[in-house]
């Protein structure tokens, strides 16, 4: 018996088999506060964003925590005119993750997965668990790759 929490993430990051760790941690009110309690810088820890292109075409980006989109840049790469974020609703619908917890680990929906380009070649980073405090550590080319991510300047 395990006392590794069992989300849909910790069993696709298992099923992908790369190296990763998989934390616990009490619920965090930041980002900054997360990362301090994982003990890793805060651009080492990756926020999933949910992305709408169309009304059943989203997308999910990987960008480090205190780093934004840029709008303008993500709208020229995918060659469309406009984009917006699906309320948290839409995006737990979507994922199978609430608004938090998500990550494209074991995510529903298939969706195609964007990684920020400063995440390559970043080491250890920290991408969501599945669930509020956990988190999932791994090398970031490995994570990239287990995800086949498409590598792209999107801040």
């Amino acid at each position: 018996m395990s006392d590794q929490p069992d989300t849909p993430a910790t069993r696709a990051a298992a099923v992908l088999g790369f190296d990763h760790e998989v934390r616990v941690i009490e619920r965090a009110r930041s980002a900054e506060e997360a990362a301090a309690r994982l003990g890793i810088a805060p651009e080492k820890l990756l926020k999933t964003m949910v992305v709408r292109r169309a009304a059943d075409d989203l997308l999910l980006v990987l960008v480090p925590g205190p780093l934004q989109i840029d709008w303008p840049r993500l709208r020229a790469h995918l060659g469309v005119s406009r984009l917006s974020m699906p309320d948290a609703e839409v995006a737990r619908e979507a994922t199978g993750y609430e608004r938090g917890t998500i990550t494209p680990l074991g995510a529903a929906g298939d969706w195609p997965v964007l990684a920020d380009a400063s995440i390559v070649g970043g080491g250890t980073v920290s991408v969501g668990g599945g669930a509020h405090g956990v988190a999932i550590l791994a090398d970031a080319d490995e994570l990239i790759a287990a995800l086949d991510a498409e590598v792209v300047d999107v801040t």
